[in-house]
């Protein structure tokens, strides 16, 4: 499996709650905060709903 690097690059605040457990459960606590996980299609869901609040980069 693949490993990515996922960095917040945007804040919570007036986002949905659904989009904030998303970055709870990838492992993220605020801007500038990143987390290496393995690429399951789990994973890939939760970075699709929230794609737009993260950059992720392949290891």
């Amino acid at each position: 499996m693949k490993k990515v690097r996922i960095t917040q690059v945007k804040g919570l605040i007036h986002s949905l709650p659904k989009h904030r457990a998303n970055i709870a459960a990838l492992g993220l606590h605020g801007i500038g905060t990143s987390n290496e996980l393995t690429l399951t299609p789990a994973i890939q869901g939760i970075i699709n709903v929230v794609r737009h609040m993260v950059k992720v980069e392949e290891i």
